[in-house]
């Protein structure tokens, strides 16, 4: 049948304290090749093939909810954190659409429609755990006409109560989520298969439904870059859980209304960014190394800072830093820059 007709949000779908809905959609259920779904969890990880995870070591992040902190402290060990590298496609944080493309057992393969790739002009592929997203026609409601909260926050907590007495989930930075509502100290956001829950006013920034950032300058997008000094290397990581070269660059664009592919190849070449000389470059340019000298592969993108510094998240045993540019390339394998679309 058609099933019952859909609620407006806040009138029913959950109740007015911000509870969850009864009987509302459930993780994993529905799914089905060209199904549209959300993610439900705090950042769910895609992975190149299915059940490719290390038991005991990948369990936190593969369940719903994520614990991502016990995760990360499961890989202190750089070898076992640089094990995930080629194993892992993307991460997408809570509340990201995607395509289901086919569903396995307990995975689902999807694209992340935000992510723009080469590899398919509807987003970034990967297989995700069917528990981890969330087919929800209220909450795609919602996301198709609310303004939006952006988590400005590193990290924040969705609670059941405007006080945050009833904590659910973790947020990343950059998760955006429709609104339907505010209280004095909180906003109150729909959640992919969750009803409604609060987030604390001071950690989000309220927007119309179509409105873009403002055009960001180089310090804007350098200040934000600068927040997530110290943290730990994640190869596919785009959360303020960690991240991969070019997850870094992407989201901090993207928490500044700046869209540029997923992949650190793609954002020099297809991007559609300016080209940049050596000689020229400015703060806030993105530059780019190959895997050798005059190489074609792209396997490295930062930040350059002026004055040979560059800031950049570079692998699986540091964490995201500041330091010199020749320092950084003693081979030579500098590919190129690009400059971005900034204000100033």
């Amino acid at each position: 049948g058609a099933g019952p007709a859909l609620a407006a949000p806040g009138s029913g779908a959950a109740a007015a304290d911000g509870t969850a809905p009864e009987g509302g959609p459930v993780p994993g259920e529905g799914l089905a090749p060209g199904v549209h779904a959300h993610v439900a969890v705090t950042a769910a990880t895609l992975w190149v093939e299915p059940r490719s995870a290390r038991s005991g070591i990948d369990d936190p992040s593969l369940a719903n909810p994520v614990d991502l902190d016990a995760w990360n402290a499961n890989m202190q060990d750089t070898e076992v954190r640089r094990w995930l590298t080629g194993e892992l496609e993307t991460q997408a944080v809570l509340g990201s659409p995607v395509i289901v493309d086919e569903v396995d057992g307990d995975w689902a393969r999807v694209v992340v429609t935000a992510q723009p790739t080469p590899r398919d002009p509807r987003g970034y592929p990967g297989w995700v755990p069917v528990r981890q997203l969330v087919v929800d026609p209220l909450f795609a409601q919602a996301a198709a006409s609310a303004p939006t909260a952006t988590v400005t926050a590193l990290t924040s907590i969705l609670s059941r109560t405007p006080s945050g007495s009833r904590p659910l989930i973790p947020v990343s930075f950059d998760t955006v989520l429709p609104v339907l509502g505010r209280t004095g100290g909180s906003v109150r956001v729909a959640v992919p298969g969750g009803g409604a829950a609060h987030l604390p006013k001071a950690d989000a920034i309220v927007r119309g439904h179509d409105e873009q950032p403002p055009r960001p300058t180089a310090e804007d997008v350098i200040a934000t870059g600068e927040r997530f000094l110290g943290l730990r290397y994640l190869w596919a990581g785009v959360s303020a859980y960690g991240f991969d070269c070019s997850g870094y660059t992407y989201t901090l664009l993207r928490h500044h209304g700046i869209t540029i592919h997923r992949d650190a190849g793609a954002q020099m070449r297809d991007s559609g960014l300016e080209e940049v000389a050596r000689e020229d470059l400015r703060r806030g340019d993105l530059v780019f190394f190959a895997t050798e000298p005059g190489g074609d592969s792209i396997r490295h993108v930062a930040v350059y800072l002026g004055g040979d510094l560059i800031m950049q998240a570079p692998n699986a045993a540091r964490s995201v830093e500041v330091m010199s540019l020749t320092e950084y390339d003693p081979d030579g394998e500098y590919a190129g820059a690009r400059r971005l679309p900034l204000a100033g």
